[in-house]
Parts: C-alpha cells; sequence; structure tokens
C-alpha cells in the first residue's frame, strides 16, 4: 500500500504552512496579547514562570475560545452557513476583554482579508462579515485551502506560540534556546489543547483568563512598550 499523500493533502498542508508562518505579512509580530505587561508588572520573569503563564492561557483560553469557535467557524464555511459565521464572529468580538485585544482581532483580521484578495482568495458570494476578525479569515482560509479541521487547530496554536516566544524573545529576554526548550516542553500542551477543543460543548465556551485581561488592561497605559498589545 502506497504511503505517499494525495497532491490534495500535499497542497492543503503547504496552504496550512503558509497561513502560520512567521513571514505571512499581516503584522502579528506587532502583538503581545498582554505577555509584554507581565514582564514589566513581573508576574513572568523566567523561562518556568513563561512555561507555565503558557500552559494556562492554553488551557484556560485558547482551548475554551478561539481553538473551538475556530472548529465552528470552519463547519459554517463549508456549509455557507451565513447566520453561524455572524454569531462566532461576533461572539468572539464580545469575548476580547479589552480595547486592545478587540483591536488585535480586527486589524489582523482586516490584514489578512487584504493579503487574501491580494491573492485572489477571498470568498465571492458575500459571506465574508464585514467586520470579520482573525479567527473567522483564518478558518476562511483554512477552508479555502482545504485544511481539515483538527490540522486547522493545531496551526493556529502553534502560530499562536510560535508569536508568544518571539515576544518573549524580544521582551524578556529569553534566548533562544530557551524558546525552542519551551516550543519542545508545550507541544503536548498544544495537542491537549485541540482535543479539549473538538470536544467542547457550546455552553462550555469562553475564556478564563483574569490575569491576561488584567495585564492587557495595563498595558493600554503602560509607559515604554515594544508591542501594541
Amino acid at each position: 500500500m502506497s504511503t505517499e499523500s494525495t497532491p490534495v493533502a500535499d497542497l492543503s498542508l503547504l496552504g496550512l504552512m503558509q497561513l502560520v508562518s512567521p513571514a505571512l505579512p499581516i503584522g502579528a509580530f506587532a502583538w503581545s496579547q498582554g505577555l509584554e505587561s507581565a514582564f514589566e508588572l513581573g508576574w513572568v520573569s523566567n523561562e518556568a514562570e513563561l512555561g507555565d503563564w503558557l500552559e494556562g492561557v492554553l488551557d484556560d483560553g485558547l482551548s475554551r475560545c478561539e481553538l473551538p469557535v475556530l472548529i465552528r467557524l470552519q463547519t459554517a464555511w463549508a456549509n455557507r452557513d451565513a447566520p453561524a459565521l455572524a454569531d462566532w464572529n461576533d461572539w468572539l468580538h464580545a469575548n476580547r476583554e479589552t480595547a486592545e485585544l478587540s483591536d488585535e482581532d480586527t486589524r489582523l483580521g482586516s490584514a489578512l482579508v487584504r493579503l487574501l484578495t491580494s491573492l485572489d482568495l477571498m470568498p465571492d458570494d458575500g459571506l465574508m462579515p464585514g467586520d470579520a476578525g482573525y479567527v473567522t479569515v483564518f478558518a476562511w482560509a483554512a477552508h479555502r485551502r482545504n485544511v481539515p479541521v483538527r490540522q486547522t487547530l493545531l496551526g493556529f496554536a502553534w502560530a499562536w506560540l510560535e508569536n508568544q516566544l518571539a515576544v518573549a524573545c524580544k521582551a524578556l529576554p529569553l534566548g533562544h534556546t530557551a524558546a525552542q526548550r519551551l516550543t519542545e516542553q508545550l507541544r503536548p500542551s498544544l495537542v491537549k489543547a485541540v482535543d479539549a477543543a473538538l470536544v467542547r460543548e457550546d455552553d462550555e465556551l469562553g475564556p478564563v483568563l483574569p490575569g491576561l485581561a488584567l495585564a492587557s488592561a495595563h498595558h493600554e497605559t503602560q509607559y515604554s512598550r515594544l508591542f501594541r498589545s
């Protein structure tokens, strides 16, 4: 029996890799999602504390919010379900707890829309919500590239982790070897977060991240900043 991937599967994988690459020109590098303030406040000051912070955001944030909603959005795109797309996009906007987190989602979504438009990859059926956030547009791009849902979630979580470690390398500072140690440590946690997201019911969704929300709110008035959130 042949073990070779089909051309469609190969192209889907490459499309996902393009979508989660740090080189994707949407400006994700400019946002820290409250992590810069966690450094400033002394809540995170070394490799071990950063690992604990990231574990917490995965468990109580991504696995309860972005990842399960990404499932629902990608399914809605597949079904051409405009009401579901609008509802889940609105739900995500409502769950952004600070102005900076809301602004990040909106701006990254707009940047990804511009990029996909330039690549002639936007839907032409009017289904894209007018205020589509990053997760909503990411779900469309994954659907457009025929990426299986589980791989979409793993890719999204991987991109988040890479961005957070890049922030730490600039602002903590964290050496690149330490960042690779954390990547190795947290790879199983990414899989665990995806597994949890895949079985969550609608009434189990919602981030539980008061520390991140406080850090993000503090960042809005932080005197010295490298990042926009």
